[in-house]
């Protein structure tokens, strides 16, 4: 997830997230809805370098395999809640079900499970709400696929084990609840909807320290 910016404070009341449609800024700014507020999200250089290696190599996968997927340039997500809208760092689509989806056309946002296969954050310095409120919401929206990359390993010892180092956490869905399996160092990152990738944790690691 994008390090969150600045908040809106000359809200009346929380906005729902069809108001949040239509009240967001139109800048080119990338913005989330939290508690019914709008916040700026504001990546920094690694976050966009490891985030874009990886829409890269599953774009590449996407291509060679003949998959019916793509990765939007923004896509939102509408959860559950009634006063948030996430946006993720990656979110691979299926085009073979997006259509269904009634946000689709109208606002480029997801409110089913089914509209997706992988949706990715790469862990800033407010990583929580990755595992936890976006986890959560994630997982009762039916998103198959979920990964948390902190190639930095800045997450606490109880969500990404010992020793305390840059990881992948992978969450698949199943029976509506999400296991998980973390990948650490020269591990490969095993993902159900991308079989055959090739991705290291080592890697990202490489690619966000190139950036410092």
């Amino acid at each position: 997830m994008m390090q969150a910016l600045s908040q809106s404070q000359d809200r009346p009341q929380k906005l729902t997230f069809d108001e949040f449609l239509t009240q967001c800024p139109e800048d080119g700014g990338q913005y989330e809805l939290h508690y019914g507020a709008i916040v700026e999200m504001r990546p920094t250089g690694p976050h966009e370098q490891v985030g874009g290696f990886i829409s890269d190599q599953l774009t590449l996968e996407i291509y060679r395999l003949g998959l019916p997927y793509f990765i939007p340039r923004s896509c939102l997500v509408k959860p559950t809640e009634e006063f948030e809208a996430y946006l993720p760092d990656i979110i691979v689509l299926n085009r073979e079900t997006i259509d269904a989806d009634p946000y689709w056309r109208k606002a480029s946002t997801i409110s089913t499970g089914a509209s997706a296969k992988l949706l990715i954050e790469v862990v800033s310095t407010n990583w929580r709400a990755d595992y936890s409120k976006k986890l959560a919401e994630y997982e009762l929206l039916g998103i198959p696929e979920y990964w948390i990359v902190d190639d930095r390993g800045l997450s606490a010892k109880r969500l990404i084990g010992s020793p305390h180092e840059p990881t992948v956490s992978v969450y698949v869905l199943s029976d509506d609840e999400y296991s998980v399996a973390l990948f650490k160092g020269s591990d490969r990152i095993l993902s159900p909807a991308f079989s055959e990738l090739k991705i290291t944790v080592n890697q990202l690691v490489q690619i966000g320290e190139s950036m410092n």
